[in-house]
């Protein structure tokens, strides 16, 4: 933990700096960008029937979208007005009326048909239903009868038979304990969080390599640092309030980097709304960009370190912080004599950057006396994402570029709610406070007052996977209970997704409105519960921002969803029902009492309790984790971590293949064109270098496929690294592996290697088995 408090936020320039305009023509006319008006106004009509209730949430609310940490409209990096549209575009879900009953109770079938866009727009989930087999519609049942019905099944299974999973959209902090500390008054271990397919690589790297699971900065951090390095990350895009802070950051001189397959045309330039001169001109972001191949991080990191040694040989004192090392680091001599036995062919072959690209890169670095490294789900979701963290703190650790101003380790988060997930212990491998191990065991169960299952939990992947198991296996799933969330469309091979979740007995969904994935069949009953925003929940709630300050929203007066009830309540009202001679053990009022007790269980939310009112917040750890280099590891150091450079699997004339998100907000897509490059939904984004190899021309049919599935699109020409595409999420998560996991985070595989052929090539050929032929030549070259 460390000493220095944050500052609070601070000004912004207001002088004009033509030096950073994209363009003297006002607004951006004529090029392919974002249109922040418009996209305002149409959000406003939207919500035209209940445009007050919309404004309060706006402005008293904290955002239920990124984890920026935007409160009401203010934050605590800079000064003034702060909105995006990616918050706008979430804010229909807190304000739409519920459902009417021809809607909630039409033919499944008819349901079916519509996309999860449009089942969006339907309205709210108004009072318990449930579906049993052979049924085409909900019905209607009271919360007694729906408890219960769950309830009764708990007490019918095995503890290892039944899960939890919770989203992050708009969760609480005080939401996230409960269940957690439900899930283990029930006796199971099966509890898992969003973080699993966006971040879980992030925090066991950092805790490997430094002892820490959050960000080790904030944001004002970037504002004066050296060198600030995207790696992975379109901030831009997903979290559009951070342009503001890069905005800030250009001001005082910061490098930006990008460090990214495809170059980003939001990371490139980009018109932020709330800054008039940008607003007008535009802003150049990036100095620099690095095209790596998908999955060549580490080799490119590899490269950078290499050219350090090889100065240091020549000039000692001259490319890494000695003195850091010498006094918080372990584990150097291993790491150097990893780098040292790759050649720069091998790197340059796997990172897919020349030698002098690399050494441009390390070169900046080791003259710059601050940076901060920011990265997202270009670096986590990969099977070895855990390794590639741990190479960027190595980069760090190498410098001492953690512990003081403009200095750090950040994985930006793209859910408001999603940092508190895991240190409230809604998760397989932690307890709030600490890991699962045996200490925070002992601790925690004195502070429950009740025995807490050794056993270890599935990761959410797994847990789907076991609802096809026999049924005579002790982890055979037999209910899932999930507080929203989309597998089908967050997931790798939606059909053995769908297969999944009607294996089970007991479905529930616990949400706000419907999704593709409330319809699924299940052998016994789907049971479907309303539930409030965080804008609604009696008593407030919190939630934890990628920099640890943790919110206080409160609850904001507005119309109310008949049947709708806070998710903490519901879940103590189940555990309640399974076990009602244990119920005091369970209890809570309201909110306040889960934050008393949250600051006893997870100390380093001490603090959390005095959090009443709008405004209300603090931050966990201080300004900066590891702050003068002391990391909480056990002896006090940072630790370097040699690693192999992963096989990446592509072979000659195939391609690497990567998910991306277009105008959306993780699954909820907006619109079906990307803003930033007009790309559709399904457009396959490759080299036109690629194209002209292949014989494919911009805008023709193709086809992208492997053993796994097959994906129906359009070339679309950018600039993306040769021998790279890049497909929309979820649409091309057919193409994905099942069951391929990250062996030390649990994270899903979400990189692949494809053949992409056009479609009157693919659909030309007589012979039935042509992709079975194609594919198997595929697995041999890769294999």
């Amino acid at each position: 933990m460390g000493k220095t408090k944050h500052t609070g936020p601070m000004h912004i320039s207001k002088s004009p700096d033509p030096s950073l305009w994209v363009s003297k023509v006002p607004f951006g006319l004529g090029k392919i960008k974002p249109h922040h008006i418009r996209d305002t106004i149409k959000v406003a009509w939207e919500n035209k029937d209940n445009l007050p209730y919309a404004t309060r949430i706006l402005t008293q609310g904290v955002c239920d979208g990124c984890a920026l940490g935007v409160a009401g409209l203010q934050d605590q990096t800079l000064q003034g007005p702060h909105l995006c549209t990616t918050r706008l575009n979430v804010l229909r879900l807190n304000t739409m009326p519920e459902m009417k009953p021809e809607i909630v109770h039409a033919d499944i079938d008819e349901l079916k048909k519509m996309s999860s866009t449009e089942l969006r727009k339907l309205g709210r989930i108004p009072y318990p239903l449930i579906r049993k087999p052979g049924e085409k519609k909900f019905s209607r049942l009271s919360w007694d009868d729906a408890l219960d019905t769950i309830a009764e099944k708990v007490k019918k299974i095995d503890p290892k038979q039944y899960g939890f999973y919770l989203t992050s959209r708009g969760i609480t902090n005080e939401s996230y304990y409960v269940a957690a500390k439900t899930a283990r008054f029930l006796g199971t271990n099966h509890v898992d969080n969003a973080s699993r397919i966006c971040h879980s690589p992030s925090k066991t790297a950092l805790s490997r390599s430094m002892g820490i699971g959050a960000s080790s900065c904030t944001y004002k951090d970037w504002i004066g640092t050296d060198v600030l390095v995207f790696w992975g990350s379109v901030a831009a895009t997903n979290q559009p309030v951070s342009t503001k802070y890069m905005y800030a950051a250009k001001r005082k001189g910061t490098k930006i980097i990008v460090i990214n397959p495809y170059h980003e045309p939001s990371m490139d330039n980009y018109w932020i709304p709330s800054i008039a001169e940008s607003a007008l001109f535009g802003t150049k972001i990036a100095d620099d960009v690095y095209q790596v191949n998908i999955g060549g991080d580490i080799a490119f990191m590899h490269g950078i370190m290499k050219h350090w040694f090889e100065m240091e040989e020549a000039e000692p004192g001259s490319a890494v912080n000695h003195e850091f090392i010498q006094e918080h680091v372990n584990h150097f001599d291993e790491l150097k004599v990893k780098v040292q036995s790759y050649d720069w062919e091998t790197l340059e072959e796997s990172s897919g950057l020349s030698k002098e690209r690399m050494v441009e890169l390390a070169v900046l670095l080791a003259k710059s006396k601050s940076a901060v490294f920011v990265w997202s789900m270009g670096l986590t979701q990969h099977r070895f994402g855990t390794d590639n963290v741990s190479q960027v703190a190595n980069l760090a650790l190498l410098q001492g570029y953690v512990g003081r101003e403009h200095c750090g380790v950040m994985p930006i988060r793209g859910h408001s709610g999603v940092q508190g997930s895991g240190e409230m212990g809604a998760d397989p491998f932690v307890l709030p406070g600490g890991g699962f191990d045996e200490k925070n065991v002992a601790r925690l169960e004195k502070i429950w007052n009740f025995d807490i299952p050794k056993w270890q939990g599935d990761i959410v992947g797994v847990s789907l996977e076991n609802a096809v198991l026999p049924e005579d296996h002790e982890r055979k799933l037999k209910l899932y209970y999930m507080s929203g969330g989309n597998f089908l469309e967050t997931m790798p091979d939606p059909d053995f997704v769908k297969e999944c979740l009607e294996g089970v007995d007991i479905r529930v969904h616990q949400d706000i409105i419907f999704n593709t994935s409330t319809f699924a069949d299940a052998k016994e009953a789907v049971i479907v519960l309303p539930a409030m925003t965080r804008y609604e929940q009696p008593g407030g709630g919190t939630s934890t921002s990628t920099e640890r300050m943790v919110y206080f929203s409160p609850e904001i007066k507005g119309p109310r969803i008949g049947e709708a009830r806070a998710e903490w309540e519901i879940y103590v009202d189940l555990a309640k029902r399974v076990k009602p001679e244990q119920s005091h053990l369970i209890e809570f009022k309201n909110a306040q009492e889960i934050r008393d007790e949250i600051a006893k269980a997870a100390p380093n939310y001490n603090g959390i309790q005095y959090l009443k009112e709008k405004g209300d917040v603090f931050q966990w750890g201080g300004a900066w984790l590891c702050e003068d280099g002391n990391c909480p590891t056990p002896d006090g150091k940072g630790n370097l971590i040699a690693m192999d450079i992963p096989e990446l699997r592509r072979a000659e004339g195939r391609f690497y293949v990567t998910t991306r998100r277009g105008k959306q907000f993780n699954s909820m897509i907006y619109s079906d064109k990307d803003p930033f490059n007009d790309a559709d939904r399904y457009d396959v984004l490759m080299n036109a270098d690629d194209g002209k190899t292949y014989g494919i021309k911009e805008g023709e049919a193709i086809v992208v496929y492997n053993k796994f599935g097959l994906l129906h699109g359009k070339a679309k020409f950018v600039n993306v690294k040769t021998g790279n595409i890049e497909v929309h999420w979820p649409e091309g998560n057919v193409l994905l592996p099942k069951g391929v996991y990250e062996e030390l985070a649990g994270i899903p595989e979400y990189n692949t290697a494809v053949i992409v052929e056009k479609s009157e090539t693919f659909h030309a050929q007589k012979d039935t088995k042509y992709l079975e032929k194609r594919v198997e030549e595929l697995e041999q070259e890769v294999g």
